[in-house]
């Protein structure tokens, strides 16, 4: 007799194959669960036909040799395997399903505990920031002046949290300018020289702030010591109004186009004390925004970022995240003028562990660029903290219910100094 054996996933796709190779009327000898999956032991039916035709016993009563299958046995032998296989079958589909069954059961049951959880840690959260503003007023306060001049919930918690229990805003102000970052004299760009990229998206500034530092430099150094470099071929009137600014100062411009370019025109500049490049301004999320980084990488410029301070927290985080990289050595705040509150761009500072080399605050050249002076920006910040007639400002007894939303929040705690 020539039984073959069939390997495959499960049951049902063995008795494929048993059905292919041997027919319909194939007799399932034996069947194992084995690594592989399934191992099925079958016969052709006519095997166990040619089998049956065996001679009359040689006596009444006298059994068949040892072996040898009657026919009617035959068809009992395959009715019995297709059972068996049958049922084996059937077995494997009922545990898929109960599996399936117990995957959405425990799913259900985990989406509860989830829902349960935060429902507890909202009311955890109510009655944690009501408890503090009844035995802690000051620092209440506090939270309240910082979320309404533009500092994050995430920020504004990990600060207070170190701060003591009798620290009012004068301590809140030495807190924040431990954590500022400003460029020292030896980091000063206009003073060290070299070789500086500004960056930023489309409107940030970028070309007046670019006139002003040169403003700066020409005034220290000369003109002839100065020179200045644009890749914005995209804004009608960019390089133009760049020329403008250099006939002013008396300082050259020039126009580059790609990384070859611009290397070759950076060997023509090696004698000038500082040369300042100004980029196009697009979106954060263009692509050329990459382009750039890898252009400015391949020949060494270093970058200032520039932030404008009249965007949202959520804008100058997706600014930093696309614009930043090992070449950014620090940022300049633009549009202070226009800003209403400070907090948020100065936010941002703390959170990236930027350093501020500038703050820009009008259209002036060079009027308008100022170095960084923390404790006239920290008195800005929080001198119209008490105002609360905008529709923006957060009231006291807003304060739990909004903290309670906030308190889900996946953050990850920043390092601050004390």
């Amino acid at each position: 007799m020539n039984a073959r054996k069939f390997i495959a996933a499960s049951s049902r796709d063995a008795l494929k194959l048993v059905r292919v190779e041997l027919g319909a009327d194939a007799v399932i000898l034996s069947n194992r669960k084995v690594p592989e999956g399934v191992e099925i032991v079958a016969v052709a039916g006519s095997e166990l036909a040619h089998l049956s035709e065996t001679r009359t016993p040689d006596k009444p009563g006298k059994p068949a040799r040892p072996g040898v299958l009657s026919a009617q046995g035959a068809t009992q032998a395959a009715a019995l395997g297709a059972k068996v296989l049958e049922a084996n079958t059937q077995r494997e589909s009922v545990a898929v399903h109960e599996t399936k069954d117990t995957t959405a059961e425990q799913q259900s049951l985990l989406s509860e505990i989830k829902s349960m959880r935060n429902m507890m840690q909202e009311q955890m959260a109510r009655l944690s920031w009501s408890d503090m503003q009844q035995h802690n007023p000051v620092r209440g306060a506090l939270l309240r002046d910082m979320l309404n001049v533009g500092f994050s919930p995430m920020l504004s918690r990990q600060l207070l949290e170190k701060i003591p229990a009798d620290g009012g805003v004068d301590w809140l102000r030495r807190l924040l300018g431990h954590n500022l970052r400003v460029a020292t004299i030896q980091e000063d760009v206009v003073a060290r020289g070299g070789v500086y990229a500004l960056v930023g998206p489309t409107g940030v500034g970028k070309t007046t702030t670019t006139a002003k530092m040169a403003a700066r430099a020409v005034v220290r150094y000369g003109a002839d010591k100065v020179a200045l470099v644009t890749t914005d071929s995209y804004r009608i009137g960019a390089h133009e109004q760049l020329k403008i600014y250099g006939k002013i100062l008396g300082v050259s411009v020039h126009a580059v186009r790609d990384t070859e370019d611009l290397k070759l025109t950076l060997s023509g500049l090696k004698h000038k004390h500082l040369v300042l490049i100004d980029t196009m301004g697009v979106g954060q999320r263009d692509s050329r925004v990459a382009e750039q980084a890898q252009m400015f990488d391949a020949v060494g410029v270093q970058r200032l970022l520039l932030l404008n301070a009249t965007s949202s927290g959520g804008t100058l985080d997706d600014v930093v995240k696309m614009y930043g990289g090992s070449g950014v050595i620090g940022c300049i705040p633009t549009k202070l003028d226009e800003a209403v509150t400070l907090g948020t761009v100065l936010d941002v500072v703390v959170r990236h562990k930027l350093t501020m080399h500038y703050i820009a605050s009008g259209q002036r050249v060079p009027e308008d660029l100022h170095e960084v002076n923390l404790e006239y920006l920290l008195h800005r910040v929080f001198k119209d903290a008490g105002k609360t007639g905008s529709a923006f400002a957060m009231q006291d007894a807003e304060l739990p219910a909004f903290m309670a939303g906030m308190g889900n929040a996946k953050t990850t705690r920043g390092q601050y100094a004390i």
